[in-house]
Parts: structure tokens; sequence; C-alpha cells
């Protein structure tokens, strides 16, 4: 059966440019002409995107700390026939940005959600990574700080799914440090910075060299990034490279010291680093 909206106004989410304003689509810019108010998460940052269409509207702040007292607002301008348009400060809304609340109150009291697609770093970022797609989940701002995200990062280890993330420039060699720590800096993976802009840029190799790659390049903590991470191998794949880190491990605590042994077994196993500290100690002391 098909989805029966009550009379009023339309909520449509509207993605906008992450970058470049040529990404703007025809329909968008139709839409933004259209509504009685756009909702947005910056009123000065979506003013100057209105001004650069030559478009006046009445604007609400829409953002983390107020989108729940907005609620009643927005189904009151729906009731009275108003369209609004919903924006973010680039991309789609929703998408690491404010919006779900409302979304989810105004498809409950009936009024028509209506999306107006466009860009995403996310999809922009897989698709030019050569990264594997078909599964990838979007995980996307881990904590900020290093003990609650290394605990993310290990709950995702074992994921087989291309992983996703967004992180901010001052933050981005920690978060890449801290992958090769929990992932191994073999684990392949490819960065993209100012996705769209001028000074795009793709990091790739494993997290070991991607991690020269930021630290080598004066702009390489600049921007905002998105951080793409191949999956772990299937399980069975995963279990025979446990059995080779553990033949592994075992010739080489024999020579060398156990933290420098589980370094060398990570680069080449893909297995945590620290997990396999672990393991060498538990094999030392048979």
């Amino acid at each position: 059966m098909s989805e029966q909206h009550r009379p009023g106004g339309t909520l449509y989410v509207v993605a906008t440019p992450i970058g470049n304003l040529q990404d703007l689509s025809e329909r968008a810019v139709n839409v933004l002409s259209s509504v009685s108010l756009v909702a947005a998460e910056d009123t000065r940052h979506s003013g100057r995107l209105l001004q650069h269409l030559g478009l006046s509207k009445p604007m609400l702040a829409l953002h983390d700390h107020n989108e729940r007292d907005r609620v009643a607002r927005i189904l009151a301008e729906l009731e009275a026939g108003r369209d609004i348009a919903l924006v973010s400060d680039a991309g789609t809304p929703l998408i690491s940005d404010p919006g779900y609340l409302v979304v989810r109150e105004v498809r409950g009291a009936g009024y028509r959600v209506s999306p107006v697609p466009g860009a995403c770093a996310m999809i922009a970022a897989l698709s030019a990574a050569g990264l594997p797609t078909d599964r990838f989940l979007f995980a996307g701002f881990l904590p900020a700080k290093r003990s609650g995200r290394r605990a993310a990062l290990s709950d995702l280890r074992a994921q087989t799914a291309t992983l996703v993330f967004y992180e901010s420039p001052h933050r981005i060699l920690d978060f890449v440090q801290d992958l090769v720590e929990e992932f191994s800096s073999g684990r392949e993976c490819v960065l993209g910075r100012e996705l769209t802009k001028t000074f795009e840029t793709f990091y790739s190799g494993s997290a070991g060299e991607v991690l020269g790659q930021l630290q080598d390049d004066a702009h390489g903590t600049r921007g905002e990034f998105v951080v793409m991470v191949r999956g772990a191998p299937p399980s069975d794949e995963a279990a025979a490279t446990a059995l080779d880190a553990d033949r592994l491990l075992a010739l080489l605590i024999a020579e060398l010291p156990v933290k420098k042994a589980a370094r060398i077994v990570a680069e080449v196993s893909g297995v945590g680093k620290n997990e396999l500290y672990q393991r060498a100690l538990e094999l030392k002391a048979q």
C-alpha cells in the first residue's frame, strides 16, 4: 500500500554542496526557491548559499542543541500548508548531521517528507577510493578521546565490510595512529581530504604508509577527512591467518623481545598489535 499523507506542507530534505557549488542540483535550487522556510544547521553558512543563488528566505536555526525544541514550530508550519527545506552545512542532512528527530516527528505526524538527493562526502569518497563497496559500514565520527576511539576501533576490527569514518583535521593523525595500533599497519585504507574543493587529495596504501603520507604533507592536517578502511578477511581466512600468526610469533619470541615480535607479526598478518602482544605473552609462558 502506498503511504498516505495528511493535508499540509512538505518537508524537503535537501542535499547541498560539500565544497563545489556546481554540485547543487537544479531540483535543489527549485525547491529552495519555492519553500516558505529554510531550516538550517547554521543560518549564516546557509544564508551565504541562498545569497549566491539570489534567494531571500526566512530561516530557522536547527542544530544538535535545539532540534527537539524546533519540532513544534516545524509541525505548525506544515499544518499551515507551508513547505520547508531542511539543509545542513554541507552534503546530505542527517548523515552525521542534525535532523533525525525532526524527520521522525514529521513522518509520525503524517506529513510528507521528500528527499532531494545530491552531494554526500561518504558516497563521493567511496566512489573514488578503489575499495570494495558491495558492503560498507558508516561509523561517522568516533569519540574524540583516545580511549573511546581505541575502544570503538577495537569493536570494529573484525568487520568484513569496508569501514567509513569522518574525522576532523586536528585529530586525523591521532586517528590514523590508533588505526595502526588497533588494526595493524598493514590494513589497507584510503583517506579523502577536501573533497570536490580546489585542494582535493587522496592518500592510499597500508595504514602505516598513509600515516607517513599525512606526516610528510605540509597540508596533511587541513580540511575535513573521510577515512575508509578495507574490511577484515572473512572468518575462515582470518582463522588461517591466526594460525600463521601464532607460528610466526612462536619463532620470533625465541629470538626477539615480545613487543618487537608482536609489531613485526602485526605488519605482515593484519592482526592488531595489542592482540598479538597478549598472544605472544601467552605463548612465551607455555
